[in-house]
C-alpha cells in the first residue's frame, strides 16, 4: 500500500519550561521539524533548547497566547501541525495515532485530544479536567487562531474535525507556586478580554464567580475524590477567578482615571 504519511511540524510556545519541555521535545523527535517561540526565558529554557540539534527556536516578545501561537504557526513548513503546550507529552501509542491520521487523503482536517492530568507525577483525575479536549492536530492551511481570544486560544477550522483516542499527558502542575502564577495571569488576560468586550466589573461576580468555580470543579466535577491535590487544584482554579474580576475593577477604575484627566 502507497504510504500517504505527510511531513508534520511541531510547534510549541515557551516561557521559563525548564523541566517540562525536556520530556515535551523528547516524546515528538518523530517529526519532521520542531520549531519553539520563546517568549525570552531566564531559567536557561533558551540555551537548552538553542543547544538541542532538533529544534529550531525563535525568541519573540509574548503580548497573549493568541498572538504567540498565530506566530509559531506561520513558522511551520510543514501543512500538517502538532502544536503541543510545553508541559504536553506524547505517548508511544498516541505517537502511533498521530502518524496515522497525518495522511494526504485523512478523513479529517483537524482532530480533537483528550488530556490526562497530571498533578506532579500522581494522575488527576477529576477537578474538572475529566472532559477537557483540545485542538492539537491539524492542517496549517485549514485552520487560524481567533484573534478576539487572548488566552484559552480558540481555533477556527475550515473543515471537518475528528477525536483521538489515544491521550495527550500533560503535566499541568509542576508546585504550588508555578500553578498559582499560572492560574493569576490566566485571569488577568481573561479580565483584559472581557474589558475589550465592554464587560463592567461588578461586585456580585467578584463573590459569586470564584465561589461557584471552586464548588463547581470540588464537588459537582467531583475534585473531592482527588483528595488534597482537589482541593489545590480547584482552589487555585477559583483565585485565578478571583483575580479575573480583579483586574477587571482595577481596569475600570483605570478608564475612568484616564477619562476625567482628559475632561479636566
Amino acid at each position: 500500500m502507497l504510504d500517504q504519511r505527510e511531513k508534520i511540524s511541531a510547534l510549541i510556545i515557551t516561557y521559563n519550561e525548564m523541566g517540562y519541555i525536556e520530556k515535551c521535545i523528547d516524546s515528538i523527535e518523530f517529526v519532521n521539524e520542531i520549531i519553539v517561540v520563546d517568549s525570552y526565558s531566564t531559567d536557561g529554557t533558551y540555551q537548552y533548547l538553542n543547544n538541542h540539534p532538533k529544534v529550531k527556536v525563535i525568541q519573540h516578545e509574548f503580548e497573549n497566547y493568541t498572538a504567540q501561537k498565530s506566530y509559531a504557526l506561520k513558522q511551520a513548513t510543514h501543512d500538517w501541525v502538532l502544536f503541543l503546550d510545553a508541559d504536553e507529552v506524547v505517548t508511544a501509542k498516541l505517537r502511533k495515532e498521530i502518524k496515522c491520521k497525518a495522511r494526504k487523503e485523512s478523513e479529517h482536517c483537524a482532530y480533537w485530544f483528550y488530556r490526562k492530568f497530571m498533578f506532579q507525577n500522581r494522575p488527576l483525575r477529576f477537578s474538572g479536567w475529566q472532559t477537557d479536549k483540545n485542538y492539537r492536530l491539524f492542517r496549517k492551511s485549514k485552520a487560524q487562531f481567533a484573534k478576539e481570544k487572548i488566552v484559552h486560544e480558540t481555533l477556527i477550522v475550515n473543515g471537518t474535525s475528528g477525536i483521538l483516542q489515544q491521550k495527550l499527558v500533560h503535566f499541568c502542575y509542576k508546585n504550588y507556586e508555578d500553578y498559582k502564577y499560572k492560574m493569576l495571569k490566566y485571569g488577568r488576560l481573561k479580565a483584559k478580554e472581557a474589558h475589550k468586550k465592554d464587560k463592567k466589573f461588578n461586585y456580585l461576580l467578584l463573590v459569586f464567580k470564584p465561589f461557584w468555580k471552586f464548588f463547581n470543579h470540588y464537588i459537582i466535577r467531583l475534585g473531592i475524590l482527588d483528595g488534597k491535590k482537589g482541593i489545590t487544584i480547584c482552589y487555585l482554579n477559583a483565585l485565578g477567578d478571583f483575580e479575573r474580576y480583579k483586574e477587571l475593577q482595577r481596569l475600570g477604575k483605570k478608564e475612568k482615571m484616564a477619562y476625567f484627566l482628559v475632561k479636566s
